[in-house]
């Protein structure tokens, strides 16, 4: 699971080797647009799958160098970063996506990274995501420690809420309405088999069909997610349905075979108490005969 995300990046730091005079405040800073000119951090993003800066016109960075030596490197950059997710409660859940960034080689006792001191962070206010809602985002530092010491290393954590009302449309309701056309075969006449059936099989075939959509769109967790169980519960009315009309037809015709052999041992009590009568008026008639 992943996420993209198009950002100007932008970090500062002091390097007393490149004080300069600025001639009584007139000159404010120096451009720079070859980062290689200078001596920048090793930082890198812990958790980018691929990446690509952008070069249209002419390549989107500068680096600035005030005369107090202090230097502010921007670059405009887009990033593919993993997000591990867990959609037990899809699609009624929430994701905290992160963006780290730590020290390659350079660890806390040569390198420290802070965050800048009010908003470091700023999120453009027309953001729009299709299927998402940004809720909010928290800074902190996640230094880590390996056999070559500790690094450096900031996040930040991006807490999305998944929009419901696209879900609503594309797969609660329809599913609703499938289980409520399977329903529709009890009222149909016990008698009419072909209907009863096809429309039984066409509602568990479709319904099968939306389940196995659904699941084409996500990745293969071995956990249960509610929209699973959302999706089971309406297979488990619609194959009922088709089950309840197998029931009552197989109810129906033992019942009728039940009747019908009720019926033929009457018939043949009856032939039996006829027959019977007519051997005894057939001996009294021969009595009197005598």
């Amino acid at each position: 699971m992943e996420y993209s995300v198009q950002l100007t990046f932008r970090e500062q730091w002091l390097d007393e080797r490149l004080k300069f005079n600025d001639f009584g405040g007139r000159l404010k800073y120096l451009t720079l647009t070859e980062a290689n000119r200078v001596w920048m951090p090793d930082l890198f993003f812990a958790n980018e799958k691929e990446g690509h800066t952008h070069n249209i016109i002419m390549p989107n960075v500068y680096i600035r160098i005030f005369p107090y030596g202090s230097v502010l490197y921007s670059i405009r950059i887009s990033l593919t970063l993993s997000c591990p997710m867990n959609l037990k409660l899809y699609p009624l859940d929430r994701q905290t996506c992160s963006l780290r960034m730590a020290s390659y080689g350079w660890t806390t006792a040569d390198l420290v990274f802070l965050w800048k001191e009010g908003d470091p962070v700023q999120v453009v206010k027309n953001l729009h995501l299709p299927r998402f809602t940004l809720e909010k985002f928290l800074t902190d530092y996640c230094n880590s420690k390996t056999n070559t010491g500790e690094y450096s290393c900031l996040k930040v954590d991006l807490l999305f809420k998944r929009e419901f009302s696209y879900y609503l449309i594309q797969i609660y309701i329809p599913c609703c309405m499938l289980v409520i056309v399977s329903w529709v075969s009890f009222w149909l006449d016990q008698g009419a088999v072909p209907a009863r059936v096809s429309l039984g099989v066409t509602t568990l075939l479709t319904m099968a069909t939306q389940t196995s959509g659904i699941n084409a769109s996500l990745p293969p967790v071995s956990y249960t997610k509610a929209i699973d169980v959302w999706t089971g519960v309406c297979l488990t009315f619609v194959f009922g349905a088709l089950l309840e009309f197998a029931l009552v037809n197989y109810a129906s015709r033992s019942d009728m075979h039940r009747e019908n052999m009720k019926k033929q041992r009457r018939q043949c009590e009856l032939e039996h108490a006829a027959a019977l009568d007519a051997t005894s008026d057939l001996i009294e008639t021969e009595s009197n005969a005598t």
